[in-house]
């Protein structure tokens, strides 16, 4: 890398160990714990790229955003914080932030984030003012710091300001409506109606222009798409085709993939096509299981402060949540936390209290979305070969199927030992059980990016 970096961060060791790494790399660094000296080495000129915390002591990172672009146009800005929730996210994205990445951050992704932002040139920020829209709450209840939410965050800010439909899939729980109202609400859109329907809302031969009439431009969701009869899924179509003189964005939501349940006959091809212009996927709670003290803090204090007692987790309480496999997802948790939070016979609530409000742990099985008789990874293998061949017809496959099958097994059993193991290579060579240097080979041959969970507090 060759550039100087501007690093505003009111954590001496941050600003230590940015200013080592950026320096090894080649690159000059200025760290500073004030933004109003950052502001003052952006007014001089200096620096090809800020990485700038957001609470400092003298003001909020975000709220400078408007002013480096004024003064820096094409500066690029990395924005760095310990407010793991999608607000933070989205106000860095409004706020014209070249990248946002939360704490504790990877380093290694961190640098290689800043060597695209001195190998690139931001485009130039308009510095018209922002159109007024309705009032936006204070936090929402996407909440998390895993890789997993923080890159849905990162494509949630990304589609918000489009006019691409939006497919949302996920398990029942998971907030894909509160997705989507997210969308709307940040985005050009948010002074308009946001119009959530169902298949009985679409029923009659009217449904689809009363629909119409009452979003105005705005956004429509359509809830569990897939769900919905093929007639009514062909004037969904016929809507989306012919939406007269106000166009809304359209929205729609499954618990299912789309893709096979359009495989399946279950979604009609045209009406996939149309409304996956940007598909989100909402992950588990289980997938993403070091959010859970996370949410279940926020929770805690949302509970408090509508008139519960004060409450938290005890050690045995939590690791129970953790190991829990949440079938209900999110929407789970919160009853159970507001539950707790009510019977609870102490300040802290027990495991004992724990076991009685969640019950015997569920089967997985049912709440992966497999199927009732517990399919094996095998009979799924060979369903998902056997319609590989049926797609062909008649006509064989392109030669060379063995290897492209075992990539496509190898590639994501190398992904995930890899994302269990920290990155740590040899640690996932002994849980493969092979040799460190075929996991390297292996690691080249299918063009895998290993990142090592070195964290900063």
């Amino acid at each position: 890398m060759d550039g100087t970096v501007l690093v505003a961060d009111d954590d001496r060791t941050i600003r230590t160990v940015l200013t080592q790494a950026l320096t090894r790399a080649g690159c000059k660094v200025h760290a500073t714990s004030s933004l109003t000296t950052l502001m003052r080495w952006v007014a001089e000129g200096k620096g090809d790229v800020v990485i700038s915390d957001v609470v400092m002591p003298d003001g909020n990172g975000l709220e400078m955003l408007p002013k480096i672009a004024q003064d820096r146009p094409g500066l690029p800005v990395i924005v760095i914080s310990a407010q793991n929730t999608i607000m933070t996210a989205i106000q860095a994205a409004e706020a014209e932030a070249y990248d946002y990445l939360p704490k504790p951050f990877d380093l290694p992704d961190l640098m290689k984030r800043t060597a695209r932002a001195l190998e690139q040139k931001r485009r130039t920020v308009s510095s018209e003012p922002r159109e007024e829209g309705a009032e936006r709450p204070d936090e929402l209840p996407l909440v998390g710091r895993t890789p997993a939410m923080q890159a849905l965050y990162r494509l949630v800010a990304k589609v918000m300001n489009t006019d691409l439909p939006v497919m949302i899939s996920g398990e029942s729980g998971t907030g894909k409506s509160l997705i989507a109202r997210t969308i709307h609400d940040f985005s050009d859109r948010r002074t308009l109606p946001f119009i959530s329907v169902t298949a009985s809302d679409l029923m009659d031969l009217e449904g689809p222009a009363r629909v119409l009439a009452r979003v105005k431009g705005g956004t429509l969701l359509i809830d569990e798409i897939a769900d919905i009869g093929d007639e009514l899924q062909g004037r969904i179509v016929r809507m989306m085709d012919a939406p007269g003189d106000y166009v809304p964005r359209f929205m729609a939501t499954s618990q299912g993939d789309p893709a096979r349940a359009m495989e399946a006959g279950k979604l009609r091809r045209d009406l996939y096509y149309r409304l996956c212009g940007a598909p989100i996927h909402v992950p588990a709670l289980r997938e993403r299981v070091d959010d859970i003290p996370l949410l279940t803090e926020y929770f805690l204090a949302k509970a408090e402060r509508d008139g519960a007692p004060k409450r938290w987790l005890g050690a045995g309480a939590a690791e129970l949540f953790r190991i829990y496999s949440w079938p209900g997802n999110v929407r789970q948790l919160e009853n159970a936390v507001r539950r707790l939070s009510l019977i609870s016979r102490a300040e802290e609530i027990s495991r004992t209290e724990v076991e009685q409000v969640l019950g015997n742990q569920p089967e997985l099985e049912p709440a992966l979305g497999g199927r009732g008789d517990s399919e094996k990874l095998s009979a799924s293998v060979a369903r998902h070969l056997q319609r590989y061949f049926d797609l062909h017809g008649n006509v064989l496959p392109p030669p060379g199927l063995y290897q492209r099958i075992l990539r496509e097994v190898e590639a994501p059993l190398i992904e995930i030992a890899l994302e269990a193991s920290g990155g740590n290579q040899a640690k996932c060579a002994d849980l493969l059980g092979i040799n460190r240097n075929t996991l390297r080979k292996k690691i080249t041959d299918l063009d895998i990016e290993v990142t090592r969970r070195r964290k900063l507090m």
